[in-house]
């Protein structure tokens, strides 16, 4: 006991903020640690009934490694929390006494490692403990409540999305432009943009199929009976019937028609934009520079002189970024890279109403929780395991890559099509129930 430290009587009538109104009688010796026989620093109270400081407690797991009571031996169940009762009665009977021991813990480098392992450990117990006990009996609760409805609905919406919409295989961007009727040639004009509806009744008067549209240059659009007397309007189509011309069929322009396209290839991406956003984009940069990265770059990192450019030019645009461009980007890309999956969602919202929500929600989630990793590792003095953390890290997206390389030819396209929606529309309900058991996690933390 510290010396000249003055005891009160015999026994406390306390009261807590926890329990107003309700006062509890407590002994002066609950007010002395079992171990060192001090005034008590977060009291922990063992199933037991003895109370130690919780940095004593601390030192006698990591020297013995035993789950049991330094005083009786007796066993504890579950991991230790502090008394909040008790300790709520220390620091207001004593709180110049308790500034100073926790003074001398701070100084004690062996108490402050022994603290942080053992509440490693705890968390480690928290985390790995089985969720069955604590399930309602009566279902999964209310968020698995929420989570079988919204699946339900989904599964319905989806199957209707998928009876209702054309076959992937009469898009566009599989059918040769050659054999295009004239109302394909004005839906591939619509995908332009909106400005082209000033435009869409002249084609189809003309009835331009697609070997017309072959046969069209831009001085024949500028005059009748085309009359696109925009510069810009003509320079705009004249751009995209080149890589029509040279692609010989539709370019994909939205995220379906892409992923009609390149189907593995977009369901790969999606699962590593996922798990890992800065490998992905290095893979882009390195295997896919001009026709993904710079457009992608162009869209989320856009000059000032191009805010207020059509979507589907900054698509179009396979220009060098420049260096503000490029200092934009290695920004985010070091510190925020869900960010820069965001903005690219952001914009295409015309586009894609409900599914690039969807993807901005999920990139908010998927920050956080990447946030939260971050915070882990700091405050169990873990920073330095970081380089080998993504060492591990890098092997195993490498590993299931390949695999997925391997695999892709003989995986039915229903199953792709339920992993590619599944990531796309699920993703982000999971991640939520993730965020919410990580604040939990956080606000029962003792610090």
């Amino acid at each position: 006991m510290e010396e000249g430290l003055t005891w009160p009587s015999e026994r406390l009538e306390v009261q807590t903020a926890a329990s107003p109104g309700v006062s509890r009688r407590i002994s002066v010796s609950e007010f002395s640690c079992h171990c060192c026989y001090d005034i008590l620093v977060n009291p922990t109270t063992l199933n037991c009934g003895h109370s130690f400081c919780r940095h004593c407690l601390a030192l006698w797991w990591t020297s013995s490694k035993k789950n049991e009571c330094p005083e009786c031996r007796g066993k504890w169940e579950g991991f230790p929390k502090v008394n909040i009762l008790l300790r709520d009665a220390i620091e207001k009977l004593f709180p110049d006494a308790i500034e100073q021991r926790k003074d001398d813990i701070q100084q004690n480098s062996d108490a402050s490692l022994s603290l942080a392992a053992f509440q490693k450990y705890g968390s480690d117990q928290t985390s790995a403990a089985p969720t069955a006990g604590r399930i309602n009996p009566r279902g999964g609760g209310f968020f698995s409540g929420v989570l079988t409805a919204l699946t339900c609905v989904a599964v319905v919406l989806l199957g209707y999305h998928w009876s209702s919409r054309e076959s992937e295989d009469d898009l566009l961007v599989h059918k040769p432009v050659a054999k295009w009727t004239a109302g394909e040639v004005v839906h591939w004009l619509g995908h332009l943009g909106p400005w082209t509806s000033l435009y869409k009744e002249r084609f189809l008067l003309e009835r331009v199929n697609g070997r017309l549209l072959l046969t069209l240059t831009d001085e024949d659009f500028s005059k009748a009976p085309y009359n696109v007397e925009n510069s810009s309007h003509r320079k705009a189509i004249m751009t995209e019937l080149e890589r029509v011309k040279m692609l010989g069929v539709k370019p994909p322009q939205n995220l379906w028609e892409y992923k009609a396209v390149h189907p593995g290839k977009s369901l790969f991406l999606l699962y590593a934009l996922k798990s890992s956003p800065r490998l992905t984009m290095l893979y882009l940069y390195l295997f896919d520079y001009t026709d993904v990265f710079l457009p992608f770059l162009h869209t989320i990192c856009p000059m000032q002189d191009e805010e207020l450019e059509d979507i589907l030019a900054k698509l179009l645009d396979l220009k060098e970024p420049a260096w503000k461009q490029w200092r934009e980007f290695f920004v985010k890309y070091s510190f925020l890279p869900y960010q820069l999956i965001a903005e690219f969602a952001w914009d295409w919202l015309e586009v894609h109403y409900w599914t690039s929500r969807f993807i901005i929600v999920n990139a908010m989630l998927l920050s956080v929780l990447e946030l939260f990793s971050f915070w882990r590792l700091w405050s169990r003095r873990e920073l330095k395991t970081i380089p080998h953390r993504m060492w591990g890290h890098f092997w195993k997206v490498s590993t299931q890559g390949l695999l997925m390389a391997i695999f892709w030819p003989v995986i039915p396209q229903f199953v792709c099509n339920c992993l590619f929606y599944w990531a796309l529309y699920f993703n982000p309900i999971i991640n939520i129930d993730l965020v919410v058991k990580e604040i939990r996690r956080l606000e029962t933390q003792v610090l």
